[in-house]
């Protein structure tokens, strides 16, 4: 294990479980001081407690990310206890499926305030809170280059995140700021299992180039890589994480 993060600082939205666990822990196993900003703050605290018990530094915050006000307290105790921001890593989405017909305003209010507003306000504060050589890593999905039934809203908050952060890599690169995508396939985390029948993730697995749903790990390890100073020279790109499935045709 390598320790790449020694004393630097991260943020990740939607640190408690799933994926932002991952990240969180990945982070701080390198030696980063993370915190985790989820809307479960309870969640959070135990997130924060289990990495501090494994030796890490880890702070806890609780919030809705569509508010900018979240991030602007989060990252402004981190700068001010730590005095450096570093690393933010955009993860946090709320999600549901469903035909056209079904969309409400409170469904549609609700994916994109948590996956693509909560970009624009992490980006700004972040960018505000960083010196050269900050980096920003945003979740988006392999959804963000497939057409997916009964995902019209889902595939369009992903392929906006892409956007965002192309945007977002010019004009901050002169700065030393990148800004960079992780676009993972299908991992078996607790919002999968809600949002996907079982049948749909077997018929996923076996279109898969690799056999595999992606893991975890998988998107942690890519999230790291590009948040590191290994990924210095890479800015504005996105990342496939998802076995080969997006561009095999099978």
């Amino acid at each position: 294990m390598t320790r790449r993060f020694e004393g630097k600082v991260a943020l990740v939205t939607g640190g408690a479980r799933g994926i932002g666990r991952g990240i969180v822990e990945a982070i701080s196993a390198e030696g980063g001081i993370v915190g985790i900003l989820d809307r479960a703050e309870d969640l959070a605290q135990d997130a924060a407690a289990a990495i501090e018990a494994a030796g890490g530094r880890a702070m806890a915050f609780g919030g809705d990310v569509a508010n900018r006000e979240t991030f602007t307290a989060a990252i402004g105790i981190m700068k001010q206890r730590f005095g450096r921001f570093d690393i933010l890593v955009n993860n946090a989405i709320w999600v549901r499926y469903g035909p056209i017909a079904d969309i409400t305003p409170e469904m549609l209010g609700r994916m994109v305030g948590t996956g693509f507003n909560s970009i624009v306000w992490g980006i700004q504060t972040a960018a505000d809170a960083m010196e050269a050589g900050g980096s920003i890593v945003n979740i988006a999905s392999a959804a963000a280059f497939i057409g997916m039934p009964q995902g019209m809203v889902y595939g369009g908050v992903k392929a906006g995140v892409l956007g965002l952060s192309r945007c977002a890599a010019a004009e901050l690169g002169p700065r030393g700021i990148r800004v960079n995508s992780v676009c993972p396939g299908s991992v078996p985390t607790e919002g999968v299992k809600i949002n996907v029948d079982p049948e749909k993730v077997k018929l996923r697995i076996a279109k898969t180039p690799m056999q595999r749903l992606s893991s975890v790990e998988d998107v942690a390890r890519a999230a790291c890589f590009l948040a590191s100073d290994e990924a210095q020279s890479i800015t504005g790109e996105s990342l496939l994480v998802d076995g080969g499935s997006t561009h095999a045709y099978l």
